[in-house]
């Protein structure tokens, strides 16, 4: 059977096509190597830094190529490329220093109310509501380090969605860059800057304002807005608004691709409310948890693509092969491990673990009770994945990083 006649039998839906962003990957076929994604709401940090916190012991983040994270995904993205030069990864590709070096910092940071006095102050004190959140996140976590003090390898992308050209807005070490408006080289932007921008989630955080000067920007880089006043001053939000999963970064370059899904499910509303602000918030959400749900049907799709050709004895440098089809795994705070058939997968019930996807997301302080108990759901879930799908003869883990605390 020729591959794209199996594309069709097994995707009656075809995964969502990404727009050309003028990349050289666009029409080009992903590389070998591993890439993660992280997402989600403000308990979904601690979420992620279960699940790093197992690919760290499996020795999986030395081979991590690219990095890409949306909204509070990567506040933990952020500390690791923060402490990468100091993780200190031995023989095995395990970090000695994970606890130390970013698990403390981000579960301080769990620890704090942080969104009442950004958004309460912002209004009543000096400055923005934007500025007071990079204030934030410049003195609980990152400093004055600047996207220049990232590592080379593994690429960190955080992404914001740029409000004025409608693109996506990348922050990189080696360059900051919407497809439409260009790209500025080596940009000095601080990292506190960059993270509030993609965790800038309207109508409360949003936008953040980002001065540039249109000297900087490479000639000709951008395709159809490389003009002032869009390379005077970018307005940004959050990454999630236009690719909640972070993945189409990833997606055109990456043959393996692990994604963490932190992010709240969208709840019915028997009796929606009708005032404007709610309503306009509810449909906000709507249109995020639709974007959501594509994008995760094109990721699973891809998997289940692959099996099926691989199965059909398809040659995998078939170049439908290697375009339509991805390796990997996606997990989420709201999965059921049951899902997962994995043997030493560790004992999660569902009831439990979907009291912690009940969490509100918000920028909240969270009990160190609960801050255990979504780590070791994460640790638990990216385990159980991880089996299941990329590796079965991974050891089984020795049990949860909290013991004491389970999930529930």
């Amino acid at each position: 059977m020729k591959s794209d006649s199996l594309r069709t039998e097994f995707l009656p839906t075809p995964p969502v096509e990404l727009i050309d962003t003028g990349s050289q990957f666009d029409s080009g076929l992903p590389g070998a190597g591993l890439a993660l994604c992280l997402w989600g709401g403000y308990r979904g940090m601690l979420f992620h830094l279960g699940a790093a916190w197992r690919l760290n012991e499996c020795g999986y983040l030395p081979c991590i190529e690219r990095l890409s994270s949306v909204s509070s995904g990567l506040i933990l993205a952020g500390v690791l490329g923060l402490k990468w030069s100091r993780l200190g990864f031995d023989a095995g590709g395990v970090a000695a220093d994970y606890l130390h070096a970013v698990v403390e910092p981000v579960r301080g940071l769990a620890g704090r109310m942080f969104d009442v006095g950004v958004i309460l102050g912002g209004p009543l004190g000096p400055g923005s509501i934007a500025e007071r959140e990079i204030e934030g996140y410049r003195r609980h976590l990152y400093g004055d380090v600047t996207l220049q003090d990232l590592p080379d390898r593994p690429r960190f992308v955080i992404n914001a969605v740029n409000i004025g050209s409608g693109a996506l807005w990348r922050f990189m070490k080696p360059y900051m860059r919407d497809y439409r408006v260009g790209e500025v080289r080596r940009p000095a932007a601080p990292l506190a800057l960059a993270v509030a921008a993609s965790t800038a989630f309207p109508p409360f955080l949003s936008p953040v304002r980002l001065e540039l000067d249109p000297q900087d920007f490479t000639p000709n880089s951008g395709q159809d807005l490389q003009v002032e006043p869009f390379t005077g001053q970018a307005y940004l939000s959050d990454g999630g608004v236009y690719d909640n999963l972070g993945l189409e970064t990833a997606w055109k370059r990456y043959a393996t691709i692990l994604v963490s899904d932190g992010g709240g499910k969208l709840q019915p509303e028997a009796k929606p409310k009708l005032d404007w602000p709610r309503h306009a918030f509810r449909t906000l959400s709507l249109i995020d948890n639709q974007g959501r749900s594509l994008r995760k049907r094109q990721l699973i799709d891809a998997y289940r693509l692959q099996e099926a050709m691989l199965q059909q004895g398809v040659d995998p440098q078939d170049e439908t092969f290697r375009r339509a089809t991805r390796q990997g795994a996606y997990w989420s705070i709201r999965s059921d491990i049951a899902n997962y058939p994995a043997p030493g997968a560790l004992h999660c019930p569902i009831e439990k673990t979907l009291e912690l996807d009940a969490i509100p997301t918000r920028m909240k302080r969270l009990e160190s009770l609960v801050q255990e108990r979504l780590v070791n759901w994460g640790y638990a879930i990216c385990d159980a994945a991880l089996c299941a799908h990329v590796d079965p003869t991974l050891p089984p883990p020795v049990g949860f990083p909290y013991p004491q605390s389970g999930v529930g």
